[in-house]
């Protein structure tokens, strides 16, 4: 209360001496004076920074202390296409996913894709993985590689994920890939009109010359929205999926952001000529991995288990 009337005072002292120039009781330096410091606490308190208005956009006013963030956190959706009976895989899949890690601006959520369930057996394993593990989709299709499974999985997304992604990537049950490359190398690209993968012919670093490999291609959300509404991919669905996504695309003038992330993705060395190579450090992905003794070299050269802590309950 003390503070505040010796702030009336100050204001009232202010308007007196406007009113009384004649005055000589307070000079117009200490009048300066107090008016400083008034002026200096009110700053002080109150202060708004806002930005500039652009045309067609609202003003923001941004308080002090806010801090914009330098990257904006984006969200990757990787759909692996597999069959439902394929159990083991997708434990192991689990495994070799759940324990890495991406860069803090990604938010990356793997799933499990197939077809219509077909057997008794089907029903309750896949029921027991949906409620331990909740990473399936199943879509209302017919078990298949060529015939429109690739189609229904994109036109199927707008509608039935509760959320959108920024990304959404479609990649086989045969490869390895590894998160955080992955999301590093998203980071600078376009959020609209992109298409990123492994470009097909193998010995081609242009982007735009055929389509990306099915071993994993990414598409933009913006994509695979059009992907659900357009009649080019509805009436062209059947065939080679990644060939026709690449035919898609073209025909409807899309995918104007395109990134073939090579030699980061590749095949498994010796397994399909020059689109193989030896494994290397800044790897994405490495496909073709049929066998047990493929896997094992791929995990042991990338050390995925190299956060294993000592422990008395093991010894490996």
């Amino acid at each position: 209360m003390r503070e505040k009337n010796k702030h009336y005072a100050v204001i009232k002292s202010a308007s007196y001496n406007a009113q009384a120039a004649n005055s000589s009781s307070i000079s117009l330096s200490r009048l300066f004076f107090f008016f400083f410091l008034y002026f200096f606490f009110f700053v002080l308190f109150n202060f708004r920074v806002t930005s500039p208005s652009v045309a067609g956009s609202p003003r923001k006013t941004i308080t002090v202390g806010e801090i914009p963030q330098q990257h904006k956190q984006f969200g990757v959706l990787i759909g692996i296409l597999t069959c439902p009976d394929k159990y083991d895989r997708r434990h192991f899949l689990r495994l070799v996913y759940g324990i890495q890690s991406s860069s803090p601006s990604a938010d990356i959520d793997v799933k499990f894709v197939f077809c219509n369930l077909t057997k008794p057996e089907q029903r309750a394993f896949v029921a027991l993985e949906i409620l331990r593990f909740d990473d399936i989709i199943i879509l209302n299709c017919t078990e298949n590689m060529n015939n429109g499974k690739t189609y229904t999985y994109f036109s199927s997304l707008p509608r039935i994920l509760p959320r959108r992604y920024d990304y959404v990537m479609k990649a086989d049950d045969d490869v390895f890939l590894r998160l955080a490359p992955l999301a590093l190398s998203l980071e600078p690209l376009p959020r609209l009109d992109l298409y990123y993968g492994f470009v097909i012919p193998c010995a081609s670093m242009n982007p735009f010359v055929e389509y990306m490999s099915g071993m994993g291609f990414l598409l933009s959300w913006d994509l695979v929205e059009w992907i659900g509404i357009s009649k080019i991919p509805q009436n062209d669905s059947y065939g080679p999926e990644d060939k026709l996504v690449g035919k898609w695309l073209k025909m409807g003038n899309k995918a104007k952001n395109r990134f073939s992330n090579k030699p980061a993705m590749y095949d498994y060395p010796g397994t399909n000529g020059r689109c193989s190579h030896e494994l290397i450090p800044e790897t994405v992905a490495v496909h073709r991995l049929k066998r047990w003794d493929q896997w094992l070299h791929v995990l042991e050269f990338f050390n995925v288990t190299e956060e294993l802590k000592h422990s008395n309950l093991y010894h490996l």
